[in-house]
């Protein structure tokens, strides 16, 4: 056989243990025909066999004269870097998710979607440790009650009530961190195999997360408004999603806000299509004035909304919260017994709301707007002087969107940065179609090191074919 015929039956093959994997393909599964599976591959029937024949060489499938190849023995534990296509690890979620946790502090992160140390409030957050050994016996040895901490709970339905959404405390459900709301949700309202909406570009770790959940993912271009109308009514008439996830303000990694037009036509669609709308709104204390909330717009029937107090308080104390409608709710609450025994720590809610009580918090809120604002607005201009040019203004937040210059490969760029210890965010881990390898995104916050610029400057200049990966 020739070399060309067996990288050609390896691929099958290696197509095959992915499905495996993923749980796309049960034991007991009847595996595609041989001639369907080779036009799927792109390949001959006599490669499709070869290949399933090896494979029943080695115990991973067998065969039922006359009726096909069904998979044998038991499943193969969950690896979920491998649920989906192959990623060049420059943009997997999973990799570049780990480069900024894992970076050390002499690493630069113009990457990471996260502020500096010295950003955040620290007086604050250390007023109210200092109140915690005044605790009582409760909150500092006990289980958290099943929807978590009253008092932070109420505090939160005030700020839903001022954003124009009026709830009770029993519509809020904490969470041990965004994440994991996302996750309880995924429980609730997915099973294998059925398909989730995402904008693209999007949250990378919306990706890593449905792909966890073993869900297909499909997205839909993301314009300066929001998502692409037409291109929304045609994902879901094409794919019939159960579930559309989204950031309407500030969007993550493009820095766009949903408009009131394009926020009708999204909930309008959804409820023709019976779609349940998960909005992320993490970023809402960023918005130097209020925009359009799916959630407000629906009053949580059938928009869900998720936030999390990592970007503006601490990374450390990890606390989620899921705003929803009440028999929603109640079910997401067993759900989280079943999967954490109760809400989020105690100590970490009771922190959490005492330190956002603070009287300076919103004092400090608004100094990180201003402060935000200026640090966009210099990142810009030396993002220009490099031929690096914004895909819009954001009106508020940390993230920048960019195009690079000549049609530079971000991936190639990000791997090569990693030998200076820069952490850059290649435009294709944001995207399902992998059609933003020319972008960016950067954290203006993370951008005032005069290195990232050098090294930024270098590796534009330096001719493509020498961006070789980093060791």
């Amino acid at each position: 056989m020739s070399d060309t015929a067996d990288t050609r039956t390896g691929a099958v093959m290696a197509a095959i243990r992915r499905k495996m994997t993923s749980r796309a393909l049960l034991p007991g599964d009847k595996l595609p025909s041989i001639r369907r599976f080779a036009e799927t591959m792109g390949v001959s029937p006599s490669t499709v066999v070869e290949a399933y024949d090896r494979l029943a060489a080695d115990g991973v499938i067998r065969a039922r004269p006359g009726s096909g190849f069904y998979v044998s023995g038991s499943l193969p534990p969950l690896a979920v870097a491998q649920v989906g296509p192959r990623l060049d690890r420059a943009i997997d979620p999973f990799w570049v998710s780990r480069q900024s946790l894992e970076a050390g502090p002499d690493m630069l992160k113009p990457g990471c979607g996260w502020l500096p140390a010295d950003w955040m409030p620290q007086a604050a957050i250390r007023r109210a440790l200092r109140r915690l050994p005044h605790a009582d016996d409760s909150t500092l040895t006990d289980y958290a009650s099943p929807q978590g901490s009253p008092a932070l709970r109420a505090l939160l339905a005030r700020q839903c009530a001022q954003d124009g959404l009026p709830v009770g405390p029993d519509q809020v459900l904490l969470t041990g961190s965004g994440t994991q709301a996302l996750d309880l949700i995924g429980r609730f309202l997915l099973r294998p195999g059925d398909v989730a909406l995402v904008d693209d570009p999007c949250y990378f770790n919306f990706q890593a997360l449905l792909r966890a959940h073993q869900i297909r993912i499909v997205s839909v271009p993301m314009t300066s408004d929001g998502p692409d109308p037409v291109l929304f009514a045609q994902a879901l008439a094409d794919h019939r999603p159960r579930v559309y996830l989204t950031n309407s303000a500030l969007h993550n990694p493009t820095g766009a806000t949903l408009s009131p037009q394009t926020a009708h036509r999204v909930l309008t669609l959804a409820a023709a299509h019976d779609v349940v709308i998960v909005e992320d709104d993490i970023f809402r204390d960023y918005e130097p004035t209020p925009s359009p909330r799916l959630t407000v717009l629906d009053g949580l029937e059938r928009v869900i909304r998720v936030g999390s107090f990592s970007k503006t308080l601490s990374a450390s104390f990890r606390c989620g919260s899921i705003v929803a409608r009440r028999d929603w709710i109640e079910a997401l609450t067993d759900l989280q017994i079943a999967t954490n025994f109760g809400g989020p720590s105690p100590l970490a809610t009771d922190l959490i709301a005492t330190a956002l009580s603070d009287g300076g918090h919103r004092k400090h809120l608004d100094g990180l707007i201003r402060r935000l604002s200026r640090a966009r607005r210099a990142a810009l201009d030396r993002l220009d002087s490099l031929g690096v040019q914004p895909w819009l203004a954001p009106r508020g937040g940390f993230y920048l969107w960019c195009r690079l210059p000549d049609g530079r490969d971000a991936a190639a760029l990000a791997r090569a940065a990693l030998r200076d210890s820069v952490i850059f965010a290649p435009g294709n881990v944001f995207s399902v179609a992998q059609t933003a390898g020319g972008f960016m995104r950067f954290n203006a916050a993370h951008m005032t090191d005069p290195r990232v610029y050098e090294v930024l400057a270098r590796l534009l200049r330096a001719p493509p074919e020498t961006l070789t990966p980093a060791d």
